[in-house]
């Protein structure tokens, strides 16, 4: 196949092993192989930037990040290529139903590179803080709204059963929002329009690339845009079966260094 121009991944279930922290031993070989030869390579994640940083410090690389879906775009200087926020009335509306109607769901307020909570010992908001080594604050959101403090994301945590309704009932009522499950427990919220297929364009834009240039790998339903836009693009071998249908081709699993074992494949590295 055609050498890409540039490389993106999805990061948990993708670039990362089942525990959400483990970069492989192959798969930063890759990352290596694949900026020697000058492709850049991008992390795409609904992570903040500050959860992405510690992956890419731990192998010694600085590449662009797509952060929240695609609401913040940084290169790998860190410059600001996109950066979309919620609108301050849906916002205060979505916090007001969630408090109504799911007091249940640890409400997590992410603006830009600062990640605020109610309750900074909430055990939910601590696993979290394992998991990805950002560090929560508390912070009072109706404040936060106040002083124009907008945010990127607001994340909901909890049961499956509460977040699956959620998910349902609160796309039903703020259109003007993007609601989706990133996972059972997980349920994303931020303005609608934001997607990794629009972080991925500003990328692009920024490269003077195509998406015919680019090659994307993803596991799960929040891909799905990724990979239908790219010009190449791969599922991992654990992905859904609907997903690995999206995909132009099928890869090893996350845990089978599956970003390494297409990337040797295809003589990209």
């Amino acid at each position: 196949m055609k050498t890409p121009k540039i490389i993106f991944s999805d990061i948990d279930g993708t670039f990362l092993k089942d525990d959400h922290m483990t970069v492989s031993h192959r798969t930063a070989e890759a990352v290596h192989a694949v900026l020697a030869q000058g492709i850049p390579f991008v992390l795409v994640s609904a992570r903040m930037p500050e959860a992405i940083y510690p992956i890419t410090d731990s192998i010694g690389v600085k590449i662009p990040v797509i952060s929240y879906s695609g609401g913040l775009v940084l290169t790998d200087a860190g410059e600001t290529l996109a950066d979309v926020r919620m609108d301050a009335s849906a916002a205060s509306m979505v916090l007001s139903a969630v408090d109504e109607h799911f007091p249940v769901l640890t409400v997590n307020y992410y603006a830009g590179r600062r990640w605020y909570v109610q309750d900074t010992d909430d055990p939910r908001v601590r696993h979290e803080e394992h998991i990805t080594h950002a560090q929560a604050e508390r912070g009072n959101f109706d404040m936060l709204l106040s002083i124009n403090t907008l945010p990127s994301k607001i994340l909901l945590m909890g049961a499956p059963e509460p977040c699956k309704r959620a998910e349902h009932d609160l796309s039903a009522q703020f259109p003007m929002l993007h609601v989706v499950r990133s996972s059972p427990n997980l349920v994303e919220i931020m303005q609608a329009g934001v997607s990794k297929e629009s972080g991925i364009r500003a990328l692009l834009d920024h490269y003077g690339l195509t998406a015919k240039d680019a090659l994307a790998f993803g596991d799960n339903y929040n891909d799905l845009e990724m990979l239908q836009f790219a010009g190449t693009s791969v599922a991992m071998g654990n992905a859904p079966d609907d997903v690995k249908e999206a995909a132009s081709r099928v890869t090893e699993s996350n845990e089978e260094d599956g970003i390494w074992a297409y990337l040797k494949e295809h003589k990209i590295i």
